[in-house]
């Protein structure tokens, strides 16, 4: 495995040297070595690095981890002869319980695609999904993580206000995240039946869920995955407009565009940090 890192970028280059990959400062070396190469690098600068890669990049199976950079987009930056296939991971995947899904490019095979579910299933599950379901997904998988984290914090709070220690309300909120998350995957049931299956009448959880709906708080809500996807789709209409020759960075004539990227919450910083790896 080999990886393009920044030079300034101390602790992503500690990270993949902590792991045994080698560890190089330009693009160019990685790709003539790959087979797989995974790109993960900000939206912004995407067309900039596959331009610089384009005429080493036939025959190789790309697998794009940018947010908003459509199949079209990577497909036409790069040779016709490569393959491109666009991943979404989630954060969970560093302990090997990720959600991920991926889509297939134009020329992209069933060995590719295999290629890619095994990958991403070593880290957890993997789906295929259609294009135009990845922002959903996004906003889901990818954002739901810090829904979550936001609940097990409330759930070891509200512990520690009855006296738990801290660390044992955290242990304790988070497996039963986690029971209750491996129930819903696996029972068949619907989650609602399994709320009923814990919701005594008249008592402490019904009084709590109870208490939830009054104060307007309730987890049926379904508005943080919709403004999630739709800051996506800002995002995704604002990357759209990046001309390949500019890398996001600023010009006199970018007045619009940074009128979008500033409304859609975007870092313009073209971090050079390239992560492509090569499979062994």
């Amino acid at each position: 495995m080999i990886a393009s890192v920044h030079p300034a970028d101390k602790i992503s280059l500690q990270g993949f040297e902590s792991l045994g990959v080698e560890t190089v400062v330009q693009n160019a070396p990685v790709v003539e070595q790959a087979e797989v190469v995974f790109v993960s690098v900000k939206p912004q600068v995407v067309p900039a690095v596959l331009q610089e890669i384009k005429s080493l990049s036939a025959g190789k199976l790309f697998l794009s981890v940018a947010m908003g950079i459509t199949l079209q987009t990577i497909e036409s930056s790069l040779s016709p002869q490569s393959r491109v296939i666009r991943v979404m991971p989630n954060i969970p995947a560093v302990v090997r319980s990720g959600c991920s899904v991926y889509v297939r490019g134009s020329q992209a095979s069933d060995a590719d695609a295999q290629l890619t579910q095994r990958l991403l299933e070593s880290v957890g599950t993997c789906e295929p999904v259609a294009e135009s379901q990845l922002d959903t997904v996004t906003a889901l998988s990818g954002s739901g993580p810090a829904y979550v984290f936001v609940m097990i914090e409330a759930l070891a709070d509200g512990a520690v206000h009855m006296g738990m220690p801290r660390d044992l309300a955290y242990r304790l909120a988070a497996q039963t995240v986690l029971g209750a998350g491996h129930m819903v995957r696996d029972s068949g049931m619907h989650p609602g039946q399994l709320k009923d299956s814990v919701t005594s009448p008249g008592g402490s959880t019904a009084a709590a869920l109870r208490q939830l709906e009054l104060s307007g708080k309730c987890p049926s809500d379904v508005g943080l995955p919709l403004i999630a996807e739709a800051k996506l789709n800002q995002v995704s209409v604002a990357f759209s407009r990046l001309p390949r020759s500019r890398c996001g960075r600023r010009g006199a004539g970018d007045a619009a565009l940074q009128t979008d990227l500033r409304t859609a919450d975007v870092d313009l910083i073209c971090f050079r940090l390239y992560i492509i790896y090569r499979l062994i």
